[in-house]
């Protein structure tokens, strides 16, 4: 049984049936008005139109690059599609330096541009003309399917000299600028439209993907006529399109304060974002692990955990000026921990505070809050998934997630399918499968549906 200071203390990290259902109620009335021209501009989640009007059948051919930035690593990608559901890839990794997270944005997409170049030169393929789908995983607003203008950037970058403008145009400058590899860019993709694009090719009834990751956000499959941004040329001759919701901004209009602890307060007060991204900070991997760091400091504070321990002081110390000290695969860590041995937790708990062999006890608290705070974020994806499918017209829905989060939690993919049972319509059937790459291999996928419509 778990000891009552610490369930106090937890509290507000639980849901209430009623929570849930109210969270979904709103979720779903901020989908509507996001689709909606009228409505659009107050809309938190703004359901932007991808102008992806179609699936891959999984009879794709042919070589495409993929290039996927999302965060401190880019990926380059050569896929090549060889029909009935098969591909290979190649890929490489390359950093982003922490001075071009921040520094002029033409920096940034020149060193971009000369790591494809590299790329392309390794694999002997400089003299080829190459299709390339560019994953941007940033907040963008598309005006086609290979113009997307920046509305924010998001996830520790701030380069000056990009927000507003077309981030496709600026890739193909860059490139130009160099002039010695023959690439065209053909689409601009979010992760999450990659994702639903990447699980599709494998399974034909994909129609929503998720990432949980760094970031959080979802797309789907929705039918042209309730997408009313969509301009009338983009309408003709397509029944449906693939709409970038931006979920991550859900709640910037009040609409999660009733669910909102003191620590997501204070995690949003911290952060270089303020006040946007407030469901994103309620889910997503960068910011899980530091509400759990408050949350562990506030029960040390409390003398609720670590009660015997003579360096509860230390610890302290350690919590409040180490930020970040906790990461967000801890709590993946902590929570695959059986009991009694609790290998991990002690192993982590160590790592923190120098602390030989932690008391079973303490582990468990130490888990206890790790699983609040992690099935919280579990049942806030669900909810909005399930928002989703119950707009879906088809019976059978299969759900497409990727991310770090969903990736390595142990339990994060049961946390999702606990609440969905309690939402979506009982006339649908669901089921989620983990995307293998959506933002390379979708990009990729994405390119060449494109060129195929050409």
């Amino acid at each position: 049984m778990m000891d009552v200071e610490v369930r106090e203390l937890m509290q507000p990290f639980l849901l209430s049936d009623y929570q849930v259902q109210e969270v979904y109620s709103r979720f779903c009335n901020e989908i509507s008005k996001g689709l909606k021209r009228s409505t659009h501009a107050q809309a938190n989640t703004k359901c932007f139109p991808t102008y992806v009007h179609e699936l891959p059948t999984g009879n794709e051919m042919g070589k495409y690059l993929a290039l996927d930035l999302g965060g401190t690593n880019f990926r380059v990608l050569l896929v090549t599609l060889k029909g009935h559901h098969d591909d290979t890839v190649d890929s490489q990794i390359y950093a982003v330096p922490k001075d071009l997270m921040v520094g002029p944005g033409v920096e940034l997409f020149d060193h971009i541009a000369e790591c494809l170049a590299k790329f392309v030169d390794k694999h002997g393929m400089r003299n080829v003309q190459l299709p390339l789908g560019f994953t941007f995983s940033f907040p963008c607003v598309q005006l086609g399917l290979k113009e997307a203008m920046l509305t924010r950037w998001t996830k520790g970058f701030d380069c000056p000299g990009v927000e507003g403008e077309d981030v496709g145009r600026m890739l193909h400058e860059a490139i130009q600028r160099r002039g010695d590899a023959d690439i065209a860019v053909v689409a601009i993709l979010n992760d999450t439209t990659g994702t639903l694009m990447s699980c599709a090719h494998r399974n034909p009834e994909c129609r929503v993907g998720v990432i949980v990751g760094t970031g959080c956000n979802a797309c789907y499959l929705e039918n042209v006529e309730n997408v009313e941004l969509l301009e009338h040329q983009f309408r003709q001759g397509h029944q449906r399109v693939i709409v970038n919701i931006e979920w991550g901004a859900f709640g910037e209009s009040g609409q999660l304060d009733f669910v909102r602890t003191e620590f997501d307060h204070e995690v949003d007060r911290k952060s270089i974002n303020r006040s946007e991204q407030l469901f994103e900070k309620m889910t997503s991997g960068m910011y899980l692990g530091e509400l759990v760091r408050l949350v562990l400091l506030r029960a040390l504070e409390r003398n609720i955990i670590f009660k015997l321990s003579p360096k509860r002081k230390e610890y302290i110390a350690t919590l409040q000026h180490k930020v970040h000290i906790y990461e967000t695969k801890h709590i993946s860590e902590v929570e695959s921990d059986s009991f009694p041995e609790f290998l991990n937790t002690r192993r982590i708990i160590k790592q923190l505070f120098g602390l030989e062999k932690a008391s079973v006890e303490d582990c468990q608290k130490f888990k206890y809050i790790c699983e609040c705070v992690s099935r919280r974020a579990g049942t806030l994806v669900a909810i909005g998934i399930s928002g989703l499918i119950n707009r879906i017209n088809d019976n059978k829905i299969v759900v497409g997630i990727d991310g770090s989060v969903y990736r390595y939690h142990p339990k994060f993919d049961a946390y999702i399918r606990e609440t969905m049972h309690k939402l979506v319509k009982s006339d649908k059937q669901f089921d989620i499968m983990l995307s293998e790459d959506g933002s390379g291999r979708g990009a990729a996928l994405v390119a060449a549906v494109a060129s195929k419509n050409k």
